[in-house]
């Protein structure tokens, strides 16, 4: 098998990036971090499976293609999204920002946003014209995604965070923001602080400027993120160091083992303590904080997923309704009620009748999961007329009461599941199984209650696998991702630097240094 990548995103309490010199507790900039529950695609600043689909459509081999245009991953803050505040320009524009350790460039919205792109118009936006600072560049840019894209153009001004400002700062005016799912997004733009390998245009990131002009005594930057405490904290990105408040016991040093991303040497991947094998030929963690789950080789994930009874969420949805409305559907059938008046009857949906066929089973997949909590019309009262016209067909067929009911759930199974959320029984999560990561030869343990995302919505709680399968096209792939969901144990935390290396401890961090590149 070969080497297999992971963008590290498991759950941080403390990532840092730092310096070949001992990091301190002294002159450090502190930023506090706030943490939402949220859904939303992340923004990751690589670029290969663009290219790659670019090329393929031209007929050009893979093996062609630059491997310094990294793959964009398609990300998902569905546990929480933690953010800060910066700010761009004189005086001061402010702007909430992910924090994304796994892309390298800085952007905000546009006052020039384009007038359809409804994203850019929910969020704050720059405006060029009201900055003295201000230096235009108005090179274009375009950032690709699994769901979309953002277009824009290179501008540069000052950006502040905290009391540190950073000079002449090359950022996007993102001017069309074509993921839908940033409309809702209660952060307005994206500070990555990868290295400039993956920056697009290959501007210096916010963070090697931070260094170059001396803003910090030590090349270091750490994470600590306050998953699950209550707190209205949602933690710290620092600048120049590490708060030793946040961490206890030694750390186990790991080297980068390519540029572009934080990435490290994964040794094996455990599943109840035994080895699953998929790290024979050699597997890498990328570290991203820019995401709360875990991605990976999908045969792999997909095992797992199938031992945790995961399942589509489109999938769980209409086997609930089988479970809970069947029998009510069945026997209001039989006694003879019309078919179009079953669903209003049960109070899932307010009108007596009917779409066809094809509307209903469009409903189902299209409506998006919050929607059932919505007023009766929503994806319950979908769901509802869809099993009632599978149970209506098969009952004109003389079918029994128990190969329908067989029939319907095979039909749920086979739903689709665009949004590839995959949920499981929030009740029965003390049963799933522990999984490890071999890091720098040591074990890196995560409980299912650390592995499993609860996302409430509506008035219900919803329980959503941590766990993604994703295949990424070669050389890139195959890829995992599972730092950020890691790190959320409060006993851990990250750190790292230029040059860069990873450092980790099982007690309480996690620590990111790399073998010497020249970065600066």
């Amino acid at each position: 098998m070969g080497k297999m990548i992971l963008p590290a995103a498991c759950s941080l309490w403390t990532l840092i990036l730092l310096s070949a010199t001992p990091p301190s507790s002294g002159n450090l900039l502190r930023v506090p971090l706030i943490k939402r529950t949220f859904n939303v695609i992340s923004a990751s600043a690589a670029r290969t499976y663009a290219t790659a689909q670019d090329h393929r459509s031209k007929g050009i081999p893979s093996s062609s293609i630059d491997s310094d245009n990294l793959a964009l991953q398609e990300r998902s803050y569905l546990d929480a999204q933690y953010f800060g505040e910066i700010s761009i320009g004189s005086p001061p524009q402010n702007f909430t920002v992910i924090f994304d350790t796994g892309s390298s460039n800085l952007w905000v919205p546009s006052s020039n946003c384009y007038f359809l792109s409804i994203a850019c118009y929910l969020h704050s936006r720059y405006n060029a014209s009201k900055s003295t600072t201000h230096t235009p560049i108005g090179e274009p840019c375009n950032l690709h995604y699994g769901s979309g894209s953002i277009l824009g153009y290179f501008s540069k001004d000052d950006v502040q965070v905290g009391n540190l400002v950073v000079k002449n700062q090359m950022f996007i005016e993102a001017i069309v923001e074509g993921c839908l799912s940033l409309s809702l997004a209660q952060f307005d733009g994206i500070l990555g602080l990868g290295f400039q390998d993956i920056s697009a245009g290959r501007t210096l990131p916010f963070w090697y400027n931070m260094v170059l002009q001396g803003l910090v005594s030590q090349k270091v930057f750490s994470f600590w993120l306050n998953r699950g405490s209550g707190s209205a904290q949602g933690g710290e990105i620092i600048f120049g160091g590490i708060n030793p408040k946040h961490f206890k016991g030694n750390h186990t040093y790991t080297q980068i083992t390519r540029n572009g991303y934080w990435q490290i040497r994964l040794e094996d991947f455990l599943v109840r303590n035994q080895s699953s094998g998929v790290c024979a030929g050699g597997c890498a963690a990328i570290v991203d904080s820019g995401t709360s789950l875990i991605a990976g080789p999908e045969d792999i994930l997909t095992d797992i997923n199938r031992e945790i009874g995961a399942r589509g969420l489109m999938s769980m949805e209409c086997k609930q309704a089988v479970s809970q409305y069947g029998d009510l559907m069945w026997q209001l059938l039989i006694s003879g009620l019309k078919p179009e008046k079953v669903c209003s009857s049960l109070g899932l949906c307010s009108y007596n009748g009917t779409h066809n066929s094809g509307e209903i089973i469009k409903e189902v997949i299209e409506k998006k999961p919050e929607d059932k909590f919505g007023v009766h019309g929503g994806i319950l009262c979908s769901t509802c007329e869809m099993m009632l016209m599978w149970i209506h067909k098969k009952l004109l067929q003389n079918t029994t009461k128990e190969i329908i009911f067989e029939y319907v759930n095979k039909l749920c199974d086979n739903l689709p599941n665009p949004a590839r959320e995959l949920v499981v029984d929030c009740n029965n999560i003390g049963d799933f199984p522990p999984v490890s990561f071999i890091i720098g030869k040591r074990s890196f343990h995560l409980t299912p209650q650390q592995y499993i995302v609860k996302v409430v919505r509506g008035s219900s709680t919803i329980c959503i696998s941590g766990f993604v399968p994703l295949d990424v096209p070669t050389p890139q792939g195959p890829l995992w991702s599972h730092v950020t969901c890691y790190l959320q144990d409060p006993r851990r935390y990250i750190h790292g630097s230029v040059p860069h290396s990873v450092r980790l401890r099982e007690s309480a961090d996690w620590i990111c240094r790399s073998r010497p590149v020249r970065v600066l």
